[in-house]
Parts: structure tokens; C-alpha cells; sequence
């Protein structure tokens, strides 16, 4: 059975695929069309994915997507009628957009050339929230799971618990917008400077750099209830008739400022964009992160006292605040965690598929997902076609020699960019594609910044680590594949590899498995018997714009930075 998931409309557009509830392709519209955060309908995802599954649009049996414009229909409509003149042109664009998801045959038909009747009993509708859910609790080792979606909002849910049991999935709650966390972070991420749609890891990144003094102030703005769910007071948001996000005619979501007068009145005025970061900002930025951080563990607190589940399933935008990830064992009584490489909105694709193979047809489950690799991939032929045509010298070595060469110029320290196999699912690099350093170069991070990202000097890079050598300088036997997790680096370590520990004395690590990415695990192997150290620092090989997806895409990146090394598979190209 072909099952093809898509999100559609709605921003991060994706599309996923699955032969006998098995994911062969899952992969993000943005990729393809080097547009962050793309909305519209994922036509360059789903050929790709048609592509490696060796099927054609008349072979899938089923399309879901992760949109569902009936669910809590009246509740939309009491919202809607009790605000009738700010909500006008807000609810004339919602429609428009929902009537986009409701016609998906029509898409579909156009974009292939086919009969809309064709489709039309194969287009199922799978609720945002649920699709969420799903790509967590399907895609996880543990037959029964207590799992939670939190995120900005979607088919007007902003928070949603269930518990999974073997195929079935049971909501048992939920939480209604305007009520949601990660308006409460948008808003406050655009207070702090930050104002573009998908801003908030910033605030997270500048976190560390502050004290949260002002949780206390916090506590008027996020309530939480003696229920274990929270509220927000409403007076310090934009009016929520008028919405949040807005997408444009090229399909880009664009946040309006949600935040209202009284937030500036109790917090100071939005930071303009030219103007430093004052300590008071990096304060505010930590008491931000505290106070998602504490009502995060509030829900999931309640969650497992209504469960009384110890494994939990985490997912929805806020389950890549991977600062709050790190710290959910040791402030809940969960004892194991499984959170999907692509918790934001772009997994929903992956999630309405599983949701529909399994809850609705009733498929048995299948192996869990520690893989995040799913993506556009290239030969070495490709390659080297490329390369000639451009005129670009470049070597060609075998595995033997590869690792260790790039392993030696890491030692040197080179800045390399590392394409290798297929582009991962999600919003980080996992070793697919990467820019890699060697962690224990004090100046790394600010060369890192400056001459390639781009980006402001307070983000930090993240260590991947050989799996097991995670206790060593970690002090957890906690698996993290996905980048999820931000755990404190152990004090002893931390002078070892400065580039990747935070101001705070964190790493957001990734556990790299070798039966998982041999190849990223062989480099890094090359890399530990050559320095003693079982790490490399990674980052998402861009430059202020979408994860590279293909070697055109890789050399673009190298030639107008100043990367020393560009390994893409068996190729070599040096300065």
C-alpha cells in the first residue's frame, strides 16, 4: 500500500511517502525552491517523493494531509461571530486558504495532468494537531506512549494530549487558540528584535547569556491553570480576531506584530533591529526560555499524572525548543522520550500519512524512525559531471583515504563542507549536510559566524558526538539522533571543546550511531584517533538560506564563503 502525506498551504510545505507504512522519502518543499518556511502546495516534494518510491500519482492509494478545515468547526464559528468586525478580513483569507486544502483534488489533477475524479476518494483530511501526534507516536520504539503537540496553532488547536496505544491514538485534551505557547514566544521573540516568521531559536540561542529575572513578571502573561494546562492574558497580544500569520502571493508566512501596547509598557520597547543586545534583552531573552520551559513541564506533569505513562511522544513546533527537551526528564517523572527529526509543522506530512495507514485502516505498526536522512541524494558521476563543466579541479578518493585526508585538514584547522548522502528531514543537519570544525578551536565559532553563517555572534554550534562517548563528556546515557536535546557538557570537558559549548555550559548534541550514518561515523572516528576527541562541530551547511539540497546548491555555498574543503561524497574540492 502507497501512502503519500503532504503538508499543503500552511508554512514549512513538505511531503512524505510510505510503501506498507514504511517512510521511503520525506523531504521539505523549501529545499527545492530555496524559499524558507514555503507555504504553498509541495509540487516539487511530492515528484521527488513519487520519484524514490518508483511510483507514479495513479499508483498511490491513498493522500493525506495534515489539514483538516472541519475540525472544531463550531468552536471557529462562536470565535468568529463573537468578534465580527476584526475577525472580517482575517476569516476572508482563512477561508481562502481552506478552501485551497478542501479542493486538493483540483491540485493535484492540474499538476499532473489527470481527472479530479481520480483522486477524490483518495484525499483524506488528518486534523494538524493529530498529524502531529502521529509522526511522534508512530514513527517511536514504545507501544504505549503518552504524546503531546504544542505549537503556535492549527486547525485551531494550539496544545493537544493523547495517549497511544499499539495503532490507536486517544485525544483526551486540548487547548484552543488564541491560547498557545508559541504565540506567547513569537510575540516576546519580536519584542526582543527578532521579527521574521521562525525567529524564536534566536531568543533560544541568546538565552544562555542572561539570568531570568523576570519569570515572576512572566507569570502574568502565561497562566497556569491548577488544571495542568495554561492560558494566556489576552490584553498583552495583538487582538487575536486579526490572526498571526499571514501568507503572502508567493507563499512566504509572515507574522504581524503580535505583541500589544501593554507588553511594551510592562517590558520596554520592541528592540529595533539596529540597536544592540543590552543585558536587560538577554535577561528577558532567558526568562522567555524559563517560562516556556515551566509550562512545558506544567502540561507535561499533568500529562503523566493523567496517563501515569512513563514514555512520552513529543512534537509541534515547540518540540524543537531542544533547551526544554534536555531538561523534561529530570523535571517530569517520564523516564524514556521519543521527538520526531522534523517536530515542526513540516512533519505533519510524515504524520497525516502514519495517522491514516495506521489509526484509520488499522496497519500494524513498524520499525521506528532513528533515521532522519530522507532526502534528495547524488553520485559520485553527478558530481564530477558538475565539477567538469564548471572547470573546477577536484580529486576523487576512496572511503580508505577520504576520511582520513578530511580528517587532517579538520586537525589543521580547516572549515569543511560535508555533503554526503541523502538530505536530512528536519531543520538540522545531521550529517548529511554539514559544515564541520574541529570543536576544540577556541576561534571557531566566531570564524564560524562572521566569514560563512553570516549570523549574529551569539548562536551557538552544535557537537556531534560518537555514540558512545556521550557519557564521557555528556554524563547521560540519553540517545539523541536528532539534534533534540540540549544537555549540560560535564565541567571537566567543557575547556576541551569550547567552540560547541554554550555560554551556559551546554551543547545541543547528536549521538551518531554507526549503524545509522557509517559514513559521518567513520569521519569522526578519523577525527577522534587523530585529536583524542570524539566530536565535531556541526552546523547546517547554508548561509542565510534554506539547508543546501543538492551539489549545485553545496558549490554555490563553498565558492562565496570562506570554507577551506568541500567533500561532496567521494569528491574533493580544495582552496
Amino acid at each position: 500500500m502507497i501512502v503519500l502525506g503532504i503538508n499543503a498551504y500552511h508554512a514549512d510545505s513538505s511531503a512524505a511517502i510510505f510503501k506498507n507504512g514504511v517512510m521511503i522519502a520525506a523531504t521539505e518543499e523549501e529545499r527545492f525552491r530555496r524559499v524558507k518556511h514555503w507555504a504553498g502546495f509541495p509540487s516539487l516534494a511530492i515528484d521527488f517523493c513519487l520519484k524514490e518510491a518508483g511510483v507514479s500519482i495513479h499508483e498511490v492509494d491513498h493522500i493525506a494531509i495534515g489539514r483538516d478545515p472541519k475540525a472544531k468547526f463550531l468552536k471557529k464559528l462562536l470565535f468568529f461571530a463573537a468578534r465580527p468586525i476584526e475577525t472580517f478580513v482575517h476569516a476572508k483569507e482563512r477561508w481562502v486558504n481552506q478552501r485551497k486544502v478542501s479542493s486538493l483534488e483540483e491540485e493535484f489533477a492540474l499538476h499532473f495532468n489527470i481527472n479530479p475524479s481520480e483522486l477524490k476518494n483518495k484525499i483524506h483530511a488528518v486534523e494538524h494537531h493529530r498529524s502531529h501526534l502521529a509522526s511522534a507516536f508512530y514513527a517511536s520504539p514504545f507501544e504505549r506512549a503518552a504524546i503531546v503537540s504544542i505549537d503556535g496553532s492549527g486547525d485551531f488547536s494550539t496544545t493537544m494530549l493523547a495517549i497511544g496505544d499499539r495503532q490507536n491514538m486517544e485525544v483526551f485534551d486540548s487547548i484552543d487558540f488564541p491560547h498557545s505557547l508559541g504565540i506567547f514566544y513569537t510575540a516576546f521573540t519580536q519584542l526582543l528584535g527578532f521579527p521574521h516568521y521562525g525567529d524564536e531559536y534566536k531568543v533560544m540561542g541568546l538565552a544562555p547569556y542572561g539570568e531570568p529575572k523576570y519569570v515572576d513578571k512572566l507569570r502574568d502573561v502565561v497562566l497556569l491553570d491548577p488544571d495542568g494546562l495554561f492560558k494566556l492574558n489576552l490584553s498583552y497580544f495583538r487582538s487575536a480576531g486579526k490572526g498571526f500569520v499571514e501568507y503572502n502571493e508567493d507563499h512566504i508566512p509572515a507574522i504581524p506584530i503580535a505583541y500589544s501596547s501593554k507588553a511594551t509598557e510592562v517590558f520596554g520597547p520592541a528592540r529595533k533591529k539596529e540597536e544592540p543586545l543590552t543585558q536587560y534583552h538577554k535577561d528577558l531573552a532567558a526568562s522567555i526560555q524559563r517560562m516556556a520551559e515551566l509550562t512545558i513541564f506544567h502540561i507535561l506533569n499533568f500529562l503523566h499524572k493523567k496517563t501515569g505513562i512513563n514514555q512520552l511522544c513529543l512534537a509541534g513546533g515547540c518540540a524543537q525548543n531542544s533547551v526544554a527537551n534536555g531538561k523534561i526528564l529530570a523535571n517530569t517523572p517520564f523516564k524514556e522520550i521519543y521527538i520526531p527529526s522534523a517536530g515542526h509543522d513540516a512533519g505533519i506530512a510524515m504524520g497525516a500519512a502514519q495517522y491514516l495507514y495506521h489509526q484509520t485502516l488499522q496497519q500494524p505498526r513498524v520499525a521506528p524512525i532513528y533515521a532522519a536522512c530522507t532526502g534528495a541524494h547524488f553520485t559520485n558521476e553527478y558530481i564530477e559531471q558538475l565539477l567538469s563543466d564548471r572547470n573546477i579541479p577536484f580529486k576523487k578518493l576512496a572511503d580508505d583515504v577520504l576520511f582520513d585526508y578530511v580528517a587532517d585538514k579538520i586537525v589543521n584547522a580547516g572549515v569543511i563542507g560535508w555533503f554526503n548522502g541523502r538530505a536530512e528531514f528536519g531543520p538540522r543537519a545531521l550529517g548529511g549536510r554539514s559544515i564541520l570544525a574541529d570543536p576544540s578551536r577556541a576561534d571557531a565559532k566566531d570564524l564560524l559566524n562572521s566569514k560563512i553563517k553570516r549570523r549574529e555572534s551569539f548562536r551557538p554550534f552544535a557537537p556531534s558526538i560518537l555514540k558512545e562517548w556521550v557519557p564521557e563528556y555528556f554524563g547521560t546515557t540519553d540517545l539523541v539522533p536528532f539534534m533534540e536535546k540540549v544537555y549540560p557538557i560535564l565541567p571537566e570537558k567543557r575547556a576541551i571543546i569550547p567552540a560547541v559549548t554554550h555560554a551556559d555550559g551546554t551543547g545541543r548534541l547528536q549521538s551518531v550511531d554507526k549503524t545509522i550514518s557509517p559514513r559521518y561515523y567513520a569521519l569522526i572516528e578519523a577525527f577522534r584517533k587523530k585529536s583524542g576527541i570524539p566530536i565535531l562541530l556541526n552546523t547546517s551547511f547554508n548561509e542565510n538560506e534554506p539547508i543546501v539540497n543538492s551539489p549545485e546548491e553545496a558549490l554555490d555555498c563553498f565558492l562565496r564563503t570562506s570554507m577551506d574543503m568541500l567533500v561532496m561524497e567521494n569528491i574533493i574540492v580544495e582552496r
